[in-house]
């Protein structure tokens, strides 16, 4: 008896569950049967629409190719289902944007990485054409075992104000505090494979893309993991190619007035994160 009670209890945990999950008001991003809504950017990869499961397919000689949405998105929560070769980089642009003054119109933004390699950091965040790592799972086992490799998975992603989640099949990835981009599209990644013949006519399937723009307070999910702050910091990448930071962002350790000894002991303060001098209305400050 006791067995029953469990179990008709645990189904209607089930239910309920199931219930809410369908009130969420998500936006499909993906019609059944056409790449409405979408452009491509960058390189001469492929992209076409099976019954609601888009198909990029890899072009020899090419630059990375982008397959983005007409729309930018600022905040919101994202999910998508995808499966890769398992010899094949590629990633999901977020905030990503396309401008002719920079670098001829490249795409460039954050990045969550699709990563079938033994590294197996699919789900942290790189920065396209910009600083490249910011958020590895370098120290995230659990993270990196998550990726199922030549199956489909799952990202949950949220971009909320400075803060950027991600979860790949429903364990935490990556944990962002980043205030570069702040808006831009979403893109879909073929990565260039060069001359790489082994992998001519790869592909990357994604499937089930939706969106949530409003009252994302009440569906954002906490993350068990501490944030990787970039304001003040160095980057991963910035680390390994030997940058070193100049300020703490907090004290006045290692500065000193132009012409004194120490710390100007006026005109300047610091204030979140932020050195700030005083107005002095054009006048010559210390």
């Amino acid at each position: 008896m006791k067995f029953i009670n469990l179990f008709f209890l645990v189904f209607i945990a089930s239910l309920i569950s199931s219930c809410n999950e369908n009130k969420t008001p998500w936006v499909d991003l993906i019609d059944n049967d056409s790449l409405e809504g979408w452009n491509i950017k960058g390189g001469n990869a492929t992209y076409k629409n099976k019954n609601g499961t888009i198909i990029g397919t890899t072009a020899a000689n090419t630059p990375n190719t982008f397959l983005c949405t007409d729309k930018t998105y600022s905040d919101f929560i994202f999910e998508i289902e995808y499966k890769v070769a398992s010899t094949m980089n590629s990633g999901i642009q977020i905030r990503s944007n396309s401008i002719p003054y920079y670098r001829d119109g490249m795409v460039h933004g954050y990045q969550v990485e699709i990563d079938p390699s033994k590294r197996a950091w699919s789900g942290g965040i790189y920065d396209e054409k910009r600083r490249k790592w910011l958020n590895p799972l370098v120290d995230n086992t659990d993270a990196q075992k998550a990726f199922k490799q030549n199956d489909w998975n799952h990202y949950r992603v949220e971009a909320i104000g400075d803060t950027i989640k991600t979860w790949v099949n429903g364990v935490a990835a990556a944990y962002l505090i980043d205030d570069k981009t702040a808006f831009g599209f979403i893109g879909l990644q073929v990565h260039s494979i060069g001359k790489n013949k082994k992998n001519l006519g790869k592909q990357v399937m994604w499937r089930n893309a939706k969106i949530l723009t409003t009252d994302l307070e009440k569906y954002s999910k906490k993350s068990p993991l501490q944030p990787i702050i970039t304001k003040n910091n160095l980057t991963f990448e910035e680390k390994r190619t030997g940058w070193k930071m100049l300020w703490d962002g907090k004290t006045t350790k290692g500065w000193r007035g132009a012409k004194l000894d120490k710390f100007p002991e006026k005109g300047w303060s610091i204030e979140n994160g932020e050195l700030i001098v005083a107005d002095t209305g054009g006048a010559e400050s210390t």
